[in-house]
């Protein structure tokens, strides 16, 4: 599998909104307005900050990312969690790898792994064209892929995501059980 090559991790940290993705097993199915916020710490590490809303409760899990081998132009990172949220205690190793880039503006990305289990389709806004989208399948596919498997997620419009107040925050990861039982 091919990766996009030297990724500028400043330019690459900030807001990304998940426009599809073949869903992992900790990630809530009926979540909705899912972003990721990216932001580089000064040893080259990046924080990560997953959150999605679910029946109107923000679920959130944050994580750390670094690249799998600092000498490498590969933009292949790991991330690591620690679950379940409420109670930290394991901590999941996963692969991100780049594999599509808009290195003009950065503003579409398509990530993956090397199992080809798990794909992410992202954008810096809560929309993407449908040719950009497609351009991005195109390149899912060619790299084995089967993008039938994708699901787009709801980015509904006027859902006030920057000012959820912190009773509308399920601190105690309860979205994370029920998505490790499908939920």
């Amino acid at each position: 599998m091919e990766t996009v090559k030297n990724v500028d991790l400043q330019r690459y940290a900030g807001r990304w909104y998940e426009i599809a993705c073949i869903q992992s097993l900790f990630q809530p199915k009926n979540g909705t307005n899912t972003r990721a916020t990216y932001t580089l710490n000064a040893d080259q590490t990046i924080h990560v900050l997953n959150e999605t809303w679910v029946n109107g409760k923000r679920s959130y899990i944050e994580g750390k990312a670094w690249k799998a081998d600092s000498t490498s132009e590969d933009a292949k990172l790991k991330v690591r969690f620690w679950v379940p949220p409420f109670l930290p205690l394991i901590p999941v190793v996963g692969d991100y790898w780049v594999l599509a880039l808009d290195f003009d503006n950065y503003q579409y990305a398509l990530i993956g792994q090397p199992s080809r289990k798990y794909l992410w389709v992202l954008s810096r806004t809560p929309q993407l064209s449908e040719e950009t989208y497609q351009s991005l399948l195109d390149v899912a596919t060619k790299q084995g892929y089967d993008v039938s498997r994708l699901v787009k997620t709801p980015q509904p419009e006027g859902v006030d995501t920057e000012n959820t107040p912190e009773s509308d925050t399920d601190k105690k990861g309860f979205w994370w059980i029920k998505s490790a039982f499908g939920k």
